[in-house]
C-alpha cells in the first residue's frame, strides 16, 4: 500500500473542509452559462503592493501547510485557519496550472524575512509562506494561521499569482468587518467599498472543530485588476 505525503494529505484534506464547511464546489460548474453571468457581476481583484517583506529566503518547505514545516512534530502557534477559494479570469471561468502563493507574519508579527522588526521572536514552527497549484477546478487551498495585526497594519496575508515565469498579480487579503482595518493605510487605498470587498473575507468558525478552526474563503478574479 502506498502512504500518502504530506503535500497530498493537504490536498484531500482541503477537499475535505471544503465540504464539511459547507463550501463545495460551485454548482456553476455544471452551467457554464449561469456560471459566466453570475461572475461577470464580480469586481475584479485589486492589486496591492507587495510590501518589504516576502521571504528573502524561501524556507525549504514551500507546500500549502504553513503550520507544519516539513515532519516536524511541533505545529505553529495560532488559529488554524483553512483558506481556500479559487483562481478566475474577467470572464468568470477557472484557471487550472496557476500558482497562487500567500506569505504573512506569525502570532508574534514576525516575518520570514531577515529585516523583520521583531526577528527574534519569530515561531521557527511556522512556515511563513506557501504555494498551491490550481487544477481544472481553479480552486486553491491552505492551512495557516488566522492574521494578525503589527504595529501600523491590521490583519492581512498577502497573496502573488503567477502562471509559468509570469507574475499576474500581487494583493493582500484582509478580515472582513475588523475594526483595524479602517485605520490601515493600505486598505483605506482602496477607493472603494467593492475594492475592499473584493480582498476581505469573513474567518468564521469551522462547523463541529474541537480546536476553534476558522474557515475563509476569498475568489481571486484576474484580467482587468484596478490598483484601488
Amino acid at each position: 500500500m502506498h502512504s500518502l505525503s504530506r503535500r497530498d494529505s493537504l490536498r484531500l484534506l482541503g477537499g475535505t473542509v471544503l465540504g464539511s464547511a459547507g463550501l463545495a464546489l460551485s454548482p456553476f460548474f455544471a452551467v457554464p452559462g449561469l456560471f459566466a453571468e453570475e461572475v461577470d457581476k464580480r469586481f475584479p481583484t485589486p492589486r496591492q503592493t507587495e510590501g518589504p517583506f516576502f521571504p528573502d529566503q524561501l524556507p525549504l518547505d514551500t507546500d500549502n501547510d504553513l503550520l507544519v514545516l516539513n515532519d516536524a512534530l511541533t505545529p505553529a502557534v495560532g488559529t488554524i485557519t483553512h483558506l481556500s477559494g479559487r483562481i478566475l479570469d474577467a470572464s468568470g471561468q477557472p484557471l487550472r496550472n496557476h500558482v497562487i502563493e500567500i506569505w504573512q507574519c506569525d502570532n508574534n508579527g514576525a516575518y520570514l524575512h531577515s529585516q523583520s522588526g521583531n526577528a527574534d521572536k519569530r515561531d521557527s514552527s511556522f512556515q511563513g509562506f506557501g504555494r498551491f497549484l490550481t487544477s481544472s477546478t481553479g480552486e486553491y487551498y491552505f492551512r495557516t494561521i488566522k492574521p494578525v495585526p503589527y504595529p501600523g497594519r491590521s490583519p492581512h496575508i498577502h497573496v502573488k499569482v503567477r502562471k509559468g515565469d509570469r507574475e499576474l498579480l500581487t494583493t493582500q487579503f484582509y478580515i472582513a468587518g475588523d475594526e483595524r482595518n479602517e485605520r490601515d493605510g493600505i486598505f483605506q487605498s482602496l477607493k472603494t467599498e467593492a475594492a475592499k470587498k473584493a480582498l476581505s473575507a469573513a474567518f468564521e468558525p469551522l462547523p463541529d472543530s474541537k480546536i476553534g478552526e476558522l474557515s475563509a474563503r476569498i475568489d481571486v478574479v484576474l484580467g482587468q485588476t484596478p490598483t484601488a
